[in-house]
């Protein structure tokens, strides 16, 4: 066998070599790469969860439209009726402990029959119509709901009451206007309870929580403190302010 030469094996030596750097650089690169794709999907794992958060609230303004009416042929007679009806219904009111301070007059309308062209022939009844609005708005709703509860008497005194286009059929309608006292109460409540969750879920899946990738506060709801078909929040004095929060948390290994 011929001996090789020295720069034979110089050559030699030079290509064993770079090939182990070569073999090298890629169990290198593999490992880095292999690195950052763990690291990303790290990155994505990720749990939604909602947290909830209820107070039940009682109402504490209340509008309570009064709209009365009065027919006749003579407009006078009319407007005199629905004068002395206000009056019944002003003394009715402070009676009922409501100041004739929380009482507006609002809206008079006058509807003349024989002004409308598709009047039917013959005679349409009384000619003129006259409507006035009383409105209470106070402070005190629970005063407009007990005198809300005797509005017969008013009936039985012979004031013809009627509802309102504006005011839909009529009836107190009971406001709580206290909501931004609530919030940051609220709303730390509802990231605490989703944290409780994302923990849970955490443990379950042997992950670790991470920290917060995303949240929305979400919008505060005034509901009927007892939901059912029929019940209407604005005409219920007890209400349930519901909020519900939405957070994504980080899962680590």
């Amino acid at each position: 066998m011929a001996a090789m030469s020295p720069a034979n094996e110089r050559s030699n030596g030079a290509v064993t070599g770079g090939l182990l750097l070569l073999a090298i650089g890629l169990v290198l690169a593999g490992w880095f790469i292999g690195r950052g794709v763990s690291g990303v999907r790290t990155g994505d794992r990720y749990v939604t969860v909602k947290g909830v958060a209820e107070r039940n609230v009682k109402a504490d303004l209340a509008l309570w439209p009064i709209q009365i009416a009065s027919s006749d042929d003579d407009l006078t007679r009319a407007q005199a009726r629905i004068d002395e009806n206000v009056r019944r219904v002003t003394r009715f009111l402070l009676q009922n402990g409501i100041d004739t301070t929380e009482v507006k007059l609002q809206g008079l309308r006058v509807t003349d029959a024989f002004a409308n062209p598709y009047q039917p022939q013959g005679r349409p009844g009384a000619r003129f119509v006259v409507r006035q609005m009383m409105l209470v708005r106070t402070s005190d709703p629970e005063r407009v709901q007990r005198a809300s509860e005797k509005v017969g008497e008013l009936v039985g005194a012979g004031v013809v009451l009627t509802s309102g286009e504006e005011w839909g059929p009529g009836g107190p309608t009971y406001i709580f206007k206290r909501l931004n006292d609530l919030k940051p109460e609220m709303i730390a409540e509802a990231t605490a309870e989703a944290r409780k969750s994302a923990e849970q879920f955490a443990k379950g899946s042997r992950s670790r929580l991470g920290g917060i990738r995303r949240a929305s506060q979400g919008v505060f709801v005034i509901l009927p403190r007892d939901e059912a078909p029929g019940i209407s929040e604005p005409n219920q004095m007890e209400k349930t302010v519901r909020v519900v929060t939405t957070v994504e948390y980080l899962l680590r290994d």
